[in-house]
């Protein structure tokens, strides 16, 4: 049973007049993207935005990094839950191959994930609400994160940091009642929304290893520390790690992405590189296997009279809280209709540092639907063909809003 909201046909009205002005915010961050914490073109779009229309700004939010952008709307209709939306700004290292009226204008550089549309829609819930706010009991914080691709080296203590987790450690969620976020999925056509259960996304962790040895000729190995050997000996012992040491009912990949070693033919090489990613669901799972890389470097690194450094990106899983499913299909459903808004059965492999939020107060991540068959809209997100059908904006819109009404009126 959906619940009687009052003055949600107006509310929904007045969301749908938004679409030209949120259609014309998305196009011109896709125009105009930026990566991981160097977003200061977009924040400062938004901050702008959000106070004009009245909305509390914080900028500069993050104890690392600073980019982060927080608006807060005060409702004025009584005591209510603190709702948390969030929404991400940065863009991709991919050069785009759509040719569109507000095609990319920096080389190079993509919205191919999205995250111009996640904040357009968010943009015009916040407007929505604010219009309405002596209708809104509680408080909305509106979320913009830099960051989410990808992460940096901390200037304060030389951390690998996303922006979700920076804005945390800037004192984010305190006193949040529940937090929510969308990302769009051109798997689902526009006008339907999934979400799943429990499991969404895995702990996504990147990982890069450098060993250091002696160089040598390679006639007299015996007096040089070999890097390459070092490197190979890791990945025979992470492999087996992955095979032999991870509960097998566990689902976890580890894989390479690049090695890098050797300067010439017959030079033994001192130094080698290697990156990679695992990802897996379980935080006991994430510590085997954190444990295990540091485990088998220190053995590669000793066996050949060298040594390493180890540095990592630490992932969490995208945990959904049971309720926050449930109040957000609802809300779907009112919004796309009854067979429009499903659960999901297959959580992703790939992972979102929005559980970082969700390890730390209930809610849901859940997929709004971009893709269009009939337009050719159906790459995938991270391509440089990714696009998405715009008539999903509104419907984000008017989802944020029955959210957080639902939320007011239990």
């Amino acid at each position: 049973m959906i619940p009687d909201i009052p003055d949600l046909t107006a509310m929904m009205g007045y969301a749908g007049q938004l679409m030209e002005k949120v259609t014309a915010i998305r196009r011109d961050l896709h125009a105009h993207p930026e990566l991981l914490y160097d977003v200061i073109r977009t924040s400062g779009i938004v901050a702008g935005l959000l106070e004009e229309w009245g909305i509390t700004v914080q900028r500069n939010v993050g104890r690392h990094f600073g980019m982060g952008v927080v608006g807060t709307l005060q409702g004025q209709a009584g005591s209510g839950p603190v709702i948390l939306l969030r929404a991400d700004m940065d863009a991709l290292p991919i050069q785009e191959q759509n040719e569109l009226p507000y095609k990319s204008e920096n080389a190079g550089i993509m919205h191919a994930c999205g995250h111009d549309a996640h904040t357009a829609m968010l943009l015009g819930a916040a407007r929505t609400l604010a219009a309405f706010r002596d209708q809104l009991a509680g408080t909305v914080v509106f979320v913009f994160q830099p960051a989410e691709e990808g992460a940096v080296k901390s200037p304060l203590d030389g951390r690998l940091l996303s922006g979700g987790r920076d804005m945390i450690e800037a004192g984010l969620l305190e006193g949040v009642d529940y937090a929510y976020a969308l990302h769009v999925m051109p798997e689902l056509p526009a006008g339907m929304l999934g979400v799943h259960p429990h499991y969404a996304m895995a702990a996504s962790s990147h990982f890069k290893v450098e060993f250091r040895g002696t160089a040598g000729h390679h006639s007299a190995p015996h007096k040089a520390a070999d890097a390459i050997q070092m490197a190979a000996q890791f990945i025979a012992g992470v492999n087996g790690l992955m095979a032999n040491q991870i509960d097998p009912q566990e689902a976890a990949v580890l894989a390479f992405g690049t090695v890098r070693a050797g300067t010439a033919v017959n030079v033994i090489a001192e130094h080698s590189e290697l990156t990679g990613t695992f990802r897996a669901f379980s935080k006991t799972a994430v510590a085997a296997i954190t444990e295990g890389l540091r485990r088998h470097a220190t053995a590669a690194a000793a066996a050949y009279g060298g040594d390493f450094r180890l540095e990592l990106r630490e992932g969490i899983a995208v945990v959904n809280d049971a309720a926050a499913v449930q109040r957000i299909l609802r809300a779907a459903r009112g919004v796309l209709g009854e067979e429009q808004a499903v659960l999901l059965n297959q959580p992703s492999l790939a992972g979102e540092d929005f559980g970082w939020y969700l390890d730390r107060v209930p809610g849901a991540f859940a997929f709004i639907g971009c893709g269009n068959a009939a337009e050719g809209i159906t790459h995938t997100i991270h391509q440089p063909k990714f696009n998405i059908d715009e008539d999903m904006l509104i419907h984000g819109v008017r989802l944020w809003v029955r959210l957080v009404m639902e939320h007011n009126h239990k």
